[in-house]
This record gives structure tokens, C-alpha cells and sequence, in this order.
């Protein structure tokens, strides 16, 4: 009886322990299947947020492009009052057919002033007046002008522009560090000929933009930058920041 009674018991314990291996085993493939399935997920997501950067820049620069190519076909004279002068003028070494630094003082005596800024969305077309005095440049981006730009992409800041002795550009920064923002922003740089863009990282601190450093003209530090030409003078593209090759 003592036997038997000893042979039940352990019999159910190791039928008790073979359960808990078999429970521990189905804990582990659970384990492993969820894994398999979140990876997929995660990198979904990743590549559906690098895609939506890419489009969302790409469609902006498109827009703010062909904004200064209408500008400068239209009024291919430009402003002569622009004062051009190196080192001297209000737009030192600046194309007066182009769009000027928003924030010029040649804006001074204009309605509306200087916009304190170099934003694109702040950008006027020289040589279309909007009144008798010649300083009041139209707007590039308006009612009036029925173009409009849309707010900054997401995890960025507004564009920027710059027209001076380098040529004319625009550029964008982000200071956020998601890992698909790099992603996107080395694909946009593939999109475009060799110098017509680069990155700029100033994530180790403050990257000059322009040769002759001028107030505003940086990628801030603590961020990264994509920067669109839409003239480069090359003369100077060896000492700015560009791709490695331009010539």
C-alpha cells in the first residue's frame, strides 16, 4: 500500500513538472512570435515616416522653386536700387534679379518694412512693385499673388533663404533626433545633382552656411540642415560647406 500510494505521488509530480516545462516552452515561442511580429511593425513605421518626409520636403522646395524661377523670368531686371556693393551695400555681392534677404535694410523705407527674418514665406520679388515706390516688392507667397506656402514639415523649422556672394539658397533644419529624419534627408540629398544639395550636421555645433559668415546665415547647433541651391557661385563652393566633389 505504502508503495503504491508512494508511486501515485510521484507520478503526478512529474507529470506536474512535464506541464510546467511545456507551459515555460509555449511562454517562449509566444515570446519569440510577438517579437517577429512588433519588428516588422516598428521598421514599417520608420519607413513610412521617412517616405512622408521626403514627400512633405520635396513638395516645398518644388513650391518655393518655381516661386523664384516665376519671379526672375518675369522681372528678369531686377531692382537696380538693390545696393550690391561688396562689403558696403544693404546686400553685399547679392543678385538683384533674385529675391533679397527679407530682413534687408534696403526695405527700410518699404511697405511693409523688414520682416526681422530671413523666412522664406517672407520673400518679395524685385522688380514688380506693388506700388509707385519701387522698395514695395510683391510678395512671392500671398493672396495676391494666389501661391502660398504651407506650414514647415513636420519636426522642422520654417525654411530660411539666403542670396549673397555663395549664390542663392534655401535650407531647413530639424534639432529633433528621430532616426528616420537622417534617413529621409540622405535620400532627398540623392535625389538632387552632385552640390545642387547637401546635408550640413551641426549636431557638435554651430556650422556656417555661407563663406563670409553672417548673422543668421548657420546651421544652429544642435541640428541638422538640408540646404537646396538654386544658384552656387564656384568660386566660393570650396570654402562652404558642401558635398565633397563639387567643382
Amino acid at each position: 500500500m505504502t508503495s503504491l500510494h508512494s508511486n501515485t505521488i510521484n507520478g503526478r509530480a512529474s507529470e506536474n513538472g512535464s506541464a510546467l516545462v511545456y507551459i515555460l516552452i509555449a511562454i517562449a515561442l509566444l515570446a519569440a512570435l510577438t517579437i517577429s511580429f512588433m519588428e516588422p511593425s516598428f521598421q514599417q513605421t520608420s519607413s513610412q515616416n521617412t517616405f512622408k518626409t521626403v514627400s512633405q520636403v520635396q513638395g516645398q522646395i518644388d513650391t518655393i522653386r518655381s516661386a523664384i524661377q516665376e519671379c526672375v523670368l518675369l522681372y528678369p531686371n531686377g531692382d537696380s536700387t538693390i545696393d550690391t556693393t561688396t562689403g558696403t551695400g544693404t546686400d553685399p555681392d547679392a543678385l538683384d534679379n533674385y529675391p533679397i534677404n527679407p530682413d534687408s535694410t534696403h526695405y527700410t523705407p518699404a511697405t511693409p518694412g523688414r520682416s526681422g527674418n530671413r523666412l522664406v514665406r517672407a520673400l518679395r520679388c524685385p522688380g514688380n512693385p506693388t506700388t509707385a515706390n519701387a522698395y514695395d516688392h510683391a510678395s512671392l507667397f500671398s493672396s495676391a499673388s494666389g501661391k502660398f506656402m504651407p506650414p514647415a514639415p513636420d519636426l522642422f523649422g520654417d525654411w530660411q533663404y539666403y542670396n549673397g556672394a555663395d549664390g542663392v539658397f534655401i535650407w531647413i533644419e530639424s534639432t529633433k533626433s528621430d532616426a528616420y529624419i537622417a534617413s529621409a534627408l540622405a535620400k532627398l540629398d540623392e535625389k538632387y545633382s552632385t552640390c545642387e544639395a547637401d546635408v550640413i550636421d551641426a549636431t557638435g555645433g554651430v556650422e556656417a552656411l555661407d563663406s563670409v559668415p553672417t548673422a543668421g546665415v548657420t546651421c544652429t547647433a544642435g541640428s541638422t540642415c538640408f540646404r537646396l541651391w538654386i544658384i552656387s557661385n564656384a568660386a566660393t563652393e570650396a570654402l562652404v560647406n558642401v558635398d565633397t566633389g563639387c567643382d
